[in-house]
């Protein structure tokens, strides 16, 4: 039928593999991934002919994942199992034009006992370290890096005062207040290509967990003083800040801050005062909440 334009892909999603290295030393490190793939190709005639002799089977991507988990002998970060993943499908497949690959991983952390790191011991922490890899035939290449479920908080130094006050407005100014959130990030990093990425192993590994850490100290502060917020805005600005200060291979970074409320809890009947609120009893909820994001990049240079 003229007059009509198709854009179309398709892939597999939620693929979970799990994989385990075990040392000579007897030490074992295991990784849980959730897998998603979306594969840019030429299979047209699938949708205008009823000819699939283009489509890679979704239920082959799935096979692939776990014939490419069992490839690797060494331990690799996750962004790195992604780049493998894209690279097979737009070398392996002439119908492949470009491939997009997104992983979870789930927070899988080693115990320690008696103060000692357990051998092959592992309990479920919180925060989930993430990617999406896209990589064309060309080789041209790009890896957004994230953490989602970052969850933090502070009992004091923070603040809201000075905004737009109308008929509707109820909220008292306070530069005292619990400040609680809910980090979701991705930073995209600056590499171009599929021939220059670092080749130190487990590089992006060392770099979500260093960019965590830059995160998690700006939104805090020094430990005896802590750093003052006078909004929620402000401190993610601060945090993506520091981000992009700190790592010159990242390009951008994109925070999501739910503001999670924490709200002065005050009791009374008419004859009575039940609790009355001295910065100690609140009522925390996370519905409704406020919903802040932004992204902050880097200027190209114009030289």
């Amino acid at each position: 039928m003229e007059g009509l334009n198709i854009e179309q892909r398709h892939g597999k999603a939620r693929v979970r593999v799990a994989r385990v290295w075990r040392s000579k030393q007897g030490r074992h490190v295991m990784v849980e991934w959730n897998v998603s793939i979306s594969l840019l190709s030429d299979c047209i005639n699938a949708y205008l002919q009823d000819d699939n002799s283009d489509i890679v089977a979704t239920d082959t991507m799935k096979n692939t994942v776990y014939a490419k988990a069992k490839e690797c002998s060494d331990q690799l970060s996750v962004e790195e199992f992604a780049i493998q993943l894209a690279k097979h499908f737009v070398s392996y497949y002439r119908q492949v034009t470009s491939a997009i690959v997104n992983i979870v991983e789930k927070p899988w952390e080693r115990v320690h006992i008696d103060g000692q790191p357990h051998e092959h011991g592992f309990k479920l922490g919180s925060e989930r370290h993430t990617t999406e890899v896209i990589v064309q035939k060309s080789g041209a290449l790009q890896i957004t890096s994230g953490v989602e479920g970052l969850a933090v908080l502070k009992t004091t130094k923070s603040g809201f005062e000075g905004f737009i006050r109308d008929k509707y407005t109820a909220l008292p100014d306070t530069r005292e207040r619990i400040l609680a959130t809910e980090v979701t990030g991705s930073w995209r990093y600056s590499y171009e290509s599929i021939f220059n990425i670092p080749q130190k192993s487990l590089y992006f590994t060392e770099r979500y967990l260093d960019v965590k850490k830059v995160l998690m100290d700006t939104f805090f502060g020094c430990p005896k003083e802590g750093v003052y917020s006078p909004s929620v805005q402000s401190t993610l600005y601060q945090m993506a800040k520091a981000v992009l200060s700190r790592f010159h291979d990242v390009s951008s970074v994109k925070l999501k801050m739910p503001n999670l409320h924490f709200l002065p809890l005050n009791l009374s009947t008419k004859d009575n005062i039940i609790v009355k609120f001295e910065d100690d009893v609140y009522l925390p909820t996370d519905e409704p909440h406020g919903s802040i994001e932004a992204s902050l990049s880097r200027i190209p240079s114009k030289m």
